[in-house]
């Protein structure tokens, strides 16, 4: 029998989640935010250190409509319809100024 091993998670800040289910956009928008993250994430030094962000995509959030959907934890935050410069924003803004940007908000805890 195989002995099972206890996963390890890095030090994180925050994590953002990305909605990439067909259902939220059609056309691979939510993907195409992902996969923009690395690079991002490294301009604004949110890939290390104390900031860092961990991304994961998710397949629903159960609100398929005006996507594509982000959601920040443990802030609670969820915004809608996101571009990759309204993501820009995010990222300055509410990633590393703790400030959301609630004119795309559209659910928090």
């Amino acid at each position: 029998m195989t002995e099972l091993i206890k996963p390890k998670m890095m030090n994180y800040h925050r994590q953002i989640l990305v909605c990439v289910g067909d259902r939220c956009t059609q056309n691979g928008e939510g993907q195409a935010l992902y996969d923009a993250l690395k690079e991002k994430f490294e301009k604004a030094g949110l890939n290390k250190g104390d900031l860092r962000v961990k991304k994961t995509r998710a397949t629903c959030f159960g609100s398929c409509k005006s996507g594509p959907l982000l959601c920040i934890q443990p802030d609670g935050i969820w915004y809608y319809d996101i571009t990759a410069d309204k993501l820009d924003r995010i990222i300055d803004e509410h990633l590393l100024n703790n400030q959301p940007v609630m004119e795309w908000v559209f659910h928090q805890r």
